[in-house]
């Protein structure tokens, strides 16, 4: 190669494309996010930007501060399930989540070694609330904090639930953190429609929403989806957000694990196109 050519290479070099991850909430669906994970994992694919919300931000931190797919399963491994059960009542606090959380993700945002941030919802004025920076695992149970099952969780004053209820799959806060490209995976594309519930179900269903002090807005999920490049949507049609047995978390698992790989040339398209 010539001296022109060598040159000319030097400002021909494709610039690698900054790529986000924002990873949707859905409960113990959060296990297809790890499944997701290991396929980026092995095609080589990492992301520079995380963002999430409820499981998502869990998941989300925890790739943030280098936990691979294989490190996560693990900590599901330990969770106490019979401990984490027996927590699922109404109004229940969030400490003895904290405090598990704290075990792996101790520290402030600022020390994760990726740029991350996580999504929560007011619980005086159900406005959406950025979290980028505070207690990692104070921010991450406020994201989760599914009422009714769970208080709210208070963060500078503010009584903050999850952040489903405004921004459930947080693509958007990528792109302004930075990303020039997002994957965004939706764990809850595939729900039971309400025809196809029972009376009583929907009874029920009706009663806890009048205790919820927050509401669902009407874009929570559209504006995921509009600022998503590429969006993943597992079919986790059979699972609940409290399936936490191991059968149903490792069928999400491969779930997620199956909806990344089918993806995959899309996303390759997309780096290709944005380089």
């Amino acid at each position: 190669m010539g001296f022109f050519a060598r040159f000319k290479s030097l400002f021909s070099r494709k610039k690698p494309v900054s790529l986000g991850l924002a990873l949707g909430s859905g409960g113990a669906k959060g296990m297809a996010h790890l499944g997701a994970l290991k396929a980026f994992e092995e095609e080589g694919i990492g992301f520079d930007y995380v963002t999430g919300t409820s499981i998502g931000s869990i998941v989300g931190a925890l790739y943030a501060k280098g936990f691979t797919s294989s490190d996560m399963t693990s900590v599901v491994e330990h969770l106490n399930k019979k401990e984490f059960a027996r927590n699922l009542r109404p109004f229940s606090d969030m400490d003895f989540a904290e405090a598990y959380i704290e075990e792996y993700l101790e520290g402030e945002i600022s020390s994760l070694p990726k740029p991350f941030a996580a999504w929560a919802t007011d619980g005086s004025t159900n406005e959406g609330v950025l979290l980028n920076e505070g207690k990692i695992a104070r921010v991450l149970t406020a994201s989760s904090a599914m009422p009714p099952l769970f208080r709210g969780v208070e963060i500078g004053g503010r009584r903050l639930y999850d952040g489903a209820f405004t921004n459930a799959i947080p693509a958007d806060v990528c792109k302004q953190m930075g990303a020039e490209a997002v994957v965004g995976i939706d764990l809850s594309a595939f729900l039971r429609p309400e025809e196809e519930k029972g009376r009583l179900e929907r009874l029920v269903g009706s009663a806890i929403n009048a205790f919820v002090p927050v509401k669902t807005m009407p874009d929570a999920k559209t504006r995921g989806y509009d600022a998503a490049d590429v969006m993943l949507r597992p079919n986790l049609y059979h699972f609940r957000p409290t399936d936490l047995d191991r059968a149903s978390a490792d069928a999400m698992f491969d779930i997620g694990y199956q909806e990344a790989k089918a993806k995959m040339p899309e996303i390759r398209e997309l780096l290709k196109r944005k380089s």
